[in-house]
């Protein structure tokens, strides 16, 4: 990709996409597969809010039957099943195991009633089909939980995302298909003719380069920044987002044999362990959030609910300070209405103000590509059923160790790159075999090549040491980076320079 102001100046453009989280990323993507001249902007880095804060899981939402939202559990299933297919490297099965006790607020008929139904409304997009277990079989699933009280279980399928790399993934898409895309741009007012948007006024966050530019049609995917760009647009214009906070803890380790849904014993909550990447993630909360979504934090209180529930169901793990890896704090962007944080609504809608701008509202991260498609069609729209592919998507055709041979490389560290680029791996391997020094490993745990980070900042636009920590590489949830590593990808991004 290229990051070329100059080019978004002087382009005329049929669309421009504000926000480069995954609506934004997924809109500039089908957009420019049906031949728009498109335009992304992100005012950080692609992923850097909301849509690298997620649980990492593309689900149904099994919860969401509580709220009898059946048709967005029915539509968030068959998006599972579309994602499991064109991004297979990206995108996982994943068992679940829900255990239950004796006393909690959701007791096991209606969970195994619940997966039952969840089952039923996937149809022939289910994963595998889900299994009642005996108390008996979830201790000898999952040992190392708390045996009293347990009454029994059941496990059932959705599966896990790398959700950082699947939105850069529908960037990079984007542009094979000739969107503009560039990160850390900010728009900073609206250009506007007759009352209607225009264009835009925007800064260049690195070069402190202001600029303006012309579009056709602008849609606002900035999620939890909904409400400020409104206002950017009308001064006066009422909040159409509510936003929730949820936060997450690394815990260092796999807690769990497979993921597990559980339900919080101080409120109707759910939260899930999940194993990630070697260690475990925590999460999530859900609480009304009101100041800037530029301030966002994990707060002590937050963690401690989750480490309070997670012990209450092993309590003989050590849950201190020093094994939290990492937390991190994401704002849910959801359609502004009443009630209590975790009943209000997944479903998304779209805005259009008097200016013209549609703001695109709400949803869930499974939904990305029926977001994405549903609002494209209100701009131009497609006859028939439209294919829908995935940058590193593609079938791989060899070996690691076969493709190890070919750039001197060893079986696992070609694995990895399977695993992380999909089909793309061979983009990485051509470095190495034009340069065999870019085949030096920084990093075992996991293998980590000096390519991976060329190809970061040569192909996927990262601009600083923590675009490719956090979100190109997610080293992060891995444990502590060494000063090596830190040290290797500060001098790609000093000879970029």
């Amino acid at each position: 990709m290229n990051r070329d102001i100059g080019r978004l100046e002087k382009t005329a453009y049929d669309l421009l996409v504000i926000g480069g989280g995954i609506n934004g990323a997924s809109i500039a993507h089908i957009a420019a597969k049906r031949k728009m001249r498109v335009a992304l902007l992100e005012k950080g880095d692609f992923a850097s809010g909301a849509s690298s804060k997620s649980t990492k899981l593309i689900h149904g939402g099994i919860r969401y039957l509580e709220n009898l939202e059946f048709d967005l559990v029915y539509e968030s299933l068959k998006e599972r099943s579309l994602q499991l297919k064109v991004a297979p490297h990206l995108v996982k099965p994943l068992p679940f195991v829900i255990p239950v006790y004796k006393g909690d607020k959701r007791p096991l008929w209606m969970m195994r009633l619940g997966v039952l139904l969840y089952d039923l409304l996937a149809g022939r997009h289910r994963v595998q089909p889900h299994k009642d277990l005996t108390r008996e079989e979830v201790i000898a699933l999952e040992p190392g939980i708390k045996q009293e009280g347990l009454a029994g279980g059941v496990i059932y399928y959705d599966a896990q995302m790398d959700d950082a790399r699947l939105c850069l993934e529908n960037v990079l898409s984007a542009d094979s298909f000739g969107a503009h895309v560039a990160n850390y741009v900010k728009v900073t007012s609206f250009i506007k003719e007759n009352g209607r948007a225009v264009g835009v006024r925007a800064k260049d966050v690195l070069s402190g380069r202001e600029f303006e530019m012309r579009a056709g049609k602008i849609v606002s995917t900035v999620g939890p920044w909904t409400n400020e760009l409104l206002r950017l647009d009308s001064p006066g214009a009422k909040k159409k987002v509510r936003t929730t906070k949820g936060i997450h803890i690394v815990f260092k380790g796999q807690i769990s044999r497979h993921a597990l849904l559980l339900g919080s014993q101080s409120d109707r909550r759910i939260f899930f362990v999940i194993p990630w990447m070697g260690n475990s993630l925590i999460g999530t909360t859900d609480t009304d959030y009101i100041a800037s979504p530029d301030a966002v934090k994990v707060e002590q209180e937050d963690v401690d609910y989750l480490v309070r529930e997670a012990r209450r169901v092993f309590p003989d793990l050590p849950f201190g300070p020093e094994k939290i890896l990492a937390t991190f704090a994401g704002l849910r962007p959801l359609v502004r209405q009443g009630g209590s944080a975790n009943k209000v609504s997944r479903k998304h809608l779209y805005y259009e103000a008097p200016s013209g701008i549609i703001f695109v509202v709400g949803g869930k991260y499974t939904t990305y590509r029926k977001v994405a498609a549903d609002c494209v069609d209100r701009i131009r729209r497609v006859r028939g059923k439209e294919a829908f592919s995935i940058y590193g998507g593609g079938a791989i055709t060899e070996t690691a160790e076969e493709a190890g041979r070919r750039s001197g490389l060893d079986g696992a560290t070609v694995q990895s790159l399977m695993d992380l680029y999909g089909s793309r791996y061979g983009d990485v391997l051509k470095l190495v075999e034009s340069d065999p020094s870019l085949g030096e490993r920084i990093s075992d745990d996991p293998p980590v090549i000096k390519a991976q980070l060329a190809y970061a900042v040569r192909t996927e636009m990262a601009q600083t040491v923590e675009d490719i920590l956090a979100r190109r590489l997610s080293l992060i949830f891995r444990g502590p980076v060494s000063e090596r590593v830190r040290a290797a990808i500060s001098s790609v991004l000093l000879k970029r320079q």
